[in-house]
């Protein structure tokens, strides 16, 4: 591997990650120029390190779009990208809006932790995002709203770390070439978990870990029982998981991997619930009054736009929207 692609803790160069923003900042001004998304992509196909700092970079530059308070200098720079024609102008914007990314603030770090994780994570994804990568042994990751994974891959292990977030795995053998099987293990922050040939879906919550089986088998190799014996997961079983036991929980009533084709699909499920689902694909404040919690709802409903969404619930429930704002919106009875 090049030497001067990575710094000595294994980030990307600075001089990468000011690459990735020079091909951001040209996209950003050239959004209709097809030539140059194809330059791009030959850019970060060239080497790893180069997807990770491109990775990292669109992932903070959608954070400071949604509010670029986040980061001093943001905004100034990207004023002045927006308005400036001349050359010195640009380049000076180019310096700062670098400069604001690379090192940020003590503040800024403090502040939002999460904005950090998407900077520092090997693969991670805004609010509202979701994005699917191909791994080097050919597993399928699929990252959902707010996710973020490292990977730690050696010639003992393959090992995907779940700092924050949801994802969806799917198994893709060892590696071509490999001497002997490693295996494919997934650790986030409740337990550790072990698939052969296996589709599987892991979702942090606050005080737990949600994991779903789709297909194949899946182990809980931590925390273990009292026999010291792994739980085994077979298609179709769900399990929560903290710091002391693993437990059967019956299925959601939502399809669980229907966010990788851009839906939420739900059974008879209660409204306080679904908006809560909705929420985690949004910026701001959702919620309904406790007195419709309870109603409940079935069908099939499009992320891309949260919006249009909300839009619909009025047409089913007896339920209007209320906006404070577009990122405040309560759910209340009908008048």
């Amino acid at each position: 591997m090049d030497s001067s692609v990575l710094n000595p803790r294994g980030e990307p160069h600075q001089q990468v990650v000011q690459q990735a923003i020079n091909w951001l900042l040209q996209l950003r001004n050239n959004a209709a120029n097809p030539r140059l998304r194809q330059q791009c992509d030959r850019w970060r196909a060239e080497h790893h390190e180069h997807e990770l700092a491109w990775q990292r970079v669109q992932s903070l530059h959608a954070e400071l779009s949604g509010n670029p308070r986040t980061v001093p200098g943001a905004q100034a720079a990207f004023n002045t990208l927006d308005h400036s024609a001349s050359g010195m102008g640009r380049r000076q914007a180019l310096k700062l809006l670098s400069g604001a990314l690379l090192m940020g603030s003590a503040a800024w770090l403090g502040k939002d932790a999460v904005g950090w994780q998407q900077w520092t994570a090997d693969f991670a994804t805004a609010t509202g995002e979701r994005r699917g990568f191909q791994l080097p042994d050919g597993t399928r990751l699929e990252l959902n709203t707010a996710s973020a994974v490292d990977l730690d891959y050696t010639a003992q292990q393959r090992l995907i770390k779940l700092t924050r977030g949801e994802i969806i795995v799917t198994y893709g053998g060892i590696d071509e070439g490999s001497s002997f099987d490693r295996p494919l293990r997934v650790h986030c922050r409740y337990g550790v978990y072990e698939g052969v040939g296996a589709r599987y879906i892991l979702r942090q919550e606050a005080d737990c870990t949600r994991l779903s089986v789709t297909s194949g088998i899946v182990a809980i190799v931590s925390p273990l029982p009292a026999d010291g014996t792994p739980i085994r997961l077979n298609a179709g079983q769900s399990y929560l998981i903290d710091h002391r036991q693993a437990k059967p929980v019956p299925p959601l009533n939502m399809d669980v991997g229907a966010w990788v084709d851009g839906l939420i699909v739900t059974r008879n499920m209660r409204l306080k619930d679904f908006l809560d689902e909705v929420a985690r694909y949004r910026h701001g404040y959702l919620k309904c009054s406790a007195d419709i919690a309870e109603l409940r709802l079935s069908g099939m409903f499009h992320l891309e736009d949260t919006d249009k969404l909300l839009t619909i619930l009025p047409q089913t429930l007896p339920v209007q929207l209320r906006y404070r704002t577009r990122w405040w919106v309560t759910v209340e009875r009908q008048a």
